[in-house]
């Protein structure tokens, strides 16, 4: 399969690539600084590195994909539109190419809340919510874009990311989000974006995952 991948120096993108490229999978890198990539994707032979701030070569770069895959979004608190507007990038790029399939990650608190969550995950929930209110308000405004796009996109939804391994043992939830949803290894989002490629039933949706 033929993929492209946005963000490739943050942690989901990162794994992106290598889980991408470990599969058999024909990897192209689109990021806005080449030199934030690690030596290892950098100076890999299997796959072609694009600036993001260069509009043809990203139209390039998505042209004839079977999917394409971001892991764009702020490096830090202020969101100053950033997962807006670089996805606006992407949409952009693959809806004058008649590419179709697009995954991008957001957050849990875009989606809905977990039926019969108890109440401590609500409350710390809601917490987390107003503390970073900027970037989740970022993130719902991505996702409208896509359900105004004529991309087969999917939100993948997580909660808190850490650094920890792939596991595969993770929970999904299509349209929805898995009970105490707490966290989840950027590995296994990574993860989780990739099955979700060819399942039909994830295609306009927001999936939830967590362990």
């Amino acid at each position: 399969m033929r993929i492209t991948v946005f963000g490739s120096t943050g942690g989901v993108g990162q794994e992106l690539v290598r889980q991408g490229t470990e599969a058999g999978h024909e990897v192209t890198i689109v990021v806005r600084d080449p030199e934030r990539l690690p030596e290892g994707l950098a100076g890999a032979a299997f796959h072609d590195v694009v600036r993001l701030d260069d509009p043809a070569a990203v139209r390039a770069a998505v042209a004839g994909r079977d999917a394409v895959l971001s892991g764009l979004g702020s490096r830090g608190r202020k969101a100053n539109g950033v997962a807006e507007r670089l996805t606006g990038l992407v949409l952009a790029a693959m809806e004058a190419e008649g590419v179709r399939r697009l995954l991008v990650v957001s957050a849990t608190p875009v989606g809905p809340e977990a039926a019969g969550d108890p109440l401590v995950d609500r409350l710390a929930r809601r917490a987390v919510g107003a503390v970073l209110k900027e970037l989740y308000a970022d993130l719902a405004r991505m996702e409208e874009a896509l359900a105004r796009s004529a991309t087969d996109w999917t939100s993948v939804r997580p909660p808190k990311l850490t650094d920890g391994p792939r596991t595969g043992a993770y929970r999904t939830v299509i349209s929805g989000t898995p009970r105490s949803a707490r966290s989840i290894s950027r590995a296994d989002v990574a993860h989780a974006m990739l099955a979700l490629i060819d399942d039909p039933a994830a295609v306009k949706q927001g999936v939830g995952v967590a362990y």
